[in-house]
């Protein structure tokens, strides 16, 4: 009886250890495809300008010193539609960005494509998830959205055809349809859709930022 007791207690404990368990990584994330092993800077090619302002640290992106760029360059690049997901988190001050669409350049703000922002508390309006210098995304938009320094929170950027959605833990803060006229965009910076890579921004010294969990999922 008593081994009988034991046994059953035991198929109990695994049944509700079995039925309690996390389920397995939802639909959502089929066909994403990791870009950062979170060991290595394989598959990013660094600006030549000031490259040590980025580092590998406990499976994050790490950006802190002078401007400097991480341009990936894996077999998912060039890329065209996509939906790009990322973990980030910012200290107090700091500014960074995430730009796409853009080509590498050794040196300077990238020219090509558009740039997600990545800035929290930062002096420069333009907050984190804005489609930088062309549809803005304030403060106040943040704090609704609990959006804070020393936190983590997910960027995802979505392009299909001229469409641009950036989305902050689920809200979507930009959705913008880039206009057929190449006369609206600006003639030093050609922030315009075609193809191209994900590049990582470091901004200045003061600025320290992370990232982690990168993925794209070509569409």
């Amino acid at each position: 009886m008593r081994s009988f007791s034991c046994s059953f207690a035991v198929a109990l404990a695994c049944f509700f250890i079995a039925n309690t368990a996390p389920a397995e990584t939802p639909s959502s994330e089929d066909g994403f495809v990791k870009i950062f092993d979170g060991e290595s800077m394989e598959g990013w090619k660094l600006a030549e300008e000031n490259p040590n302002a980025w580092q590998v640290e406990e499976g994050r992106l790490v950006c802190r010193g002078e401007r400097c760029h991480a341009f990936y360059v894996g077999p998912l690049a060039p890329m065209k539609d996509f939906h790009f997901k990322a973990e980030v988190m910012t200290t107090p001050g700091s500014n960074a960005g995430i730009y796409f669409h853009t080509k590498y350049q050794p040196t300077g703000w990238p020219k090509h494509g558009y740039e997600c922002q990545v800035n929290v508390s930062h002096k420069d309006p333009k907050k984190t998830s804005s489609l930088y210098a062309v549809e803005n995304v304030s403060a106040a938009d943040l704090a609704a959205n609990g959006i804070k320094d020393n936190q983590w929170y997910t960027q995802e950027i979505i392009v299909t055809g001229r469409r641009i959605q950036l989305i902050v833990n689920g809200k979507t803060m930009v959705d913008y349809t880039e206009p057929e006229d190449k006369k609206a965009f600006d003639k030093n910076f050609e922030r315009r859709l075609g193809e191209g890579t994900i590049a990582l921004q470091a901004h200045d010294p003061k600025s320290v930022c992370y990232f982690r969990n990168l993925r794209v999922k070509p569409l």
